[in-house]
């Protein structure tokens, strides 16, 4: 190829690369000639190229004579200062209006390091602003927010994760960063994932969305809710709608829903207290009345309840229990013979601590063997003892069982566990005072 043809391909090239611009750029000689003027030049102030190439300036065409020097001196001092410089010009449109536009000038070197001439990229103001904002935005959420802003990829991997998400999921930002989900969260991943994949697939929800997951903190594994938003990351430069990932940003509100969530409980709970206090007023037999109470304490609190009541033989150094009553009825139900607690069972426990004690099966997991040598029922994975008090004395053991599909016993659970058991004793104190002569009295 000739140098000609060398030099038509440059040019093809270049004018092909400066149409292809989202930005307006125009180009001046060192006379303040202009060299170059592209398409988007071309959009918001409607002169061609034909038109603006060899004009000297903007002077009688682009701006008003009274700003034309000093616009042009402006614009051409960046040949004696070196970086880019940036100014706001209201420049004249082929149709008679105006318009407000930013500039980025910088020299443009010649062959031998000399000044060449300056190139001009401009836009319009309001343009310009809406991008500045768009990122300033998007650095304030990535860095200053007071909410989690994690930016999740197509592959379900974080891709940007700001201060705030990475003291909320217990870990620093970085060894967040191209990680699965999954392994950022103990439980709640199931959920997390799905989420992501639905506004992947549909779009964002229309609404904030609570997600109750286990994060692990040096304190330990703890259960946080998160009340999130997500939105559907595209890119703007695409013919179609490519996606990018998923933006997830998250509030903690586990304090609010903890609270909300104990508030109902204490009512639920002191609503079933008095429907239980309404049924028993009904039955004529305190032993009744007793059984009663303990089939409506295990709505909502546990799957089993056994009333073992102390066998008024047995004496203070050598105590026997004996089951009174059960719920659901479809355990083995009461009897003569004592119960076989082993030293050191949860029920003399306590017994001898005149408290509740609370046990959980190791792991939380269902153990048969482990249950079945505490005389539990099978499946027990937590169990909760409290003993039964009237006027001063102890009347029995009162004992709450759980599967592994509940939590392990709180204090709270203990604290209503020790109300119901309080109530139960009085029935079966009243049950021992108002005893016929063939019915055994307790001590």
């Amino acid at each position: 190829m000739t140098a000609s043809g060398r030099e038509t391909t440059d040019d093809d090239l270049l004018a092909a690369l400066l149409d292809g611009m989202d930005a307006a750029l125009c180009a001046f000689d060192t006379d303040g000639v202009i060299t170059h003027w592209n398409r988007e030049a071309e959009r918001i102030l409607g002169w061609t190229a034909t038109e603006a190439v060899g004009r000297k300036g903007f002077e009688g065409w682009a701006v008003r004579a009274a700003d034309a020097q000093d616009v042009q001196d402006r614009l051409m001092a960046a040949r004696d200062v070196p970086g880019r410089h940036v100014h706001e010009f209201a420049l004249l449109t082929k149709d008679g209006g105006r318009v407000l536009v930013r500039t980025q000038s910088a020299c443009v070197p010649g062959e031998d390091g000399r000044p060449a001439g300056v190139y001009c990229a401009f836009g319009e103001v309001h343009a310009q602003i809406d991008l500045e904002r768009s990122i300033a935005l998007s650095e304030a959420l990535l860095e200053d927010a007071a909410w989690g802003v994690v930016l999740v990829d197509v592959d379900l991997r974080p891709a940007v994760v700001n201060a705030h998400a990475a003291r909320a999921l217990g870990t620093g930002r970085t060894a967040l960063l191209g990680r699965p989900v999954g392994e950022l969260l103990v439980q709640g991943v199931e959920d997390l994932e799905g989420a992501l994949r639905h506004v992947l697939a549909e779009g964002a929800p229309p609404g904030p969305v609570e997600l109750w997951v286990s994060v692990r903190t040096p304190e330990g594994v703890r259960r946080r809710c998160l009340r999130s938003g997500f939105l559907r990351l595209a890119s703007p430069l695409a013919e179609e709608p490519v996606p990018l990932g998923v933006g997830w940003l998250f509030q903690d509100v586990t304090e609010a829903r903890q609270d909300q969530l104990d508030t109902a409980q204490l009512r639920f709970r002191a609503h079933q207290l008095h429907r239980a206090g309404r049924a028993a007023a009904e039955c004529e037999d305190p032993a009744e009345a007793a059984a009663v109470r303990l089939d409506f304490a295990l709505a909502g609190f546990a799957e089993h309840a056994l009333l073992d009541v102390l066998d008024p033989s047995s004496g203070t150094e050598r105590r026997r229990l004996v089951r009174s009553a059960v719920s659901p009825p479809a355990l083995t139900g009461p009897g003569a013979i004592p119960v076989r607690y082993e030293t050191g069972h949860p029920a003399l426990q306590a017994l001898d601590r005149v408290g509740s004690v609370r046990t959980s099966a190791p792991g939380g997991e269902s153990d048969a063997r482990w249950a079945r040598s505490r005389q539990w029922p099978e499946g027990a994975a937590h169990a909760l003892c409290t003993v039964l008090r009237s006027r001063g004395r102890t009347l029995g053991v009162l004992t709450f069982v759980r599967g592994p599909s509940r939590p392990a016993f709180e204090r709270a659970d203990a604290a209503y566990a020790e109300e119901v058991a309080a109530r139960i004793a009085a029935d079966l104190d009243l049950a021992a005072a108002t005893a016929g002569p063939g019915r055994p009295h307790l001590p």
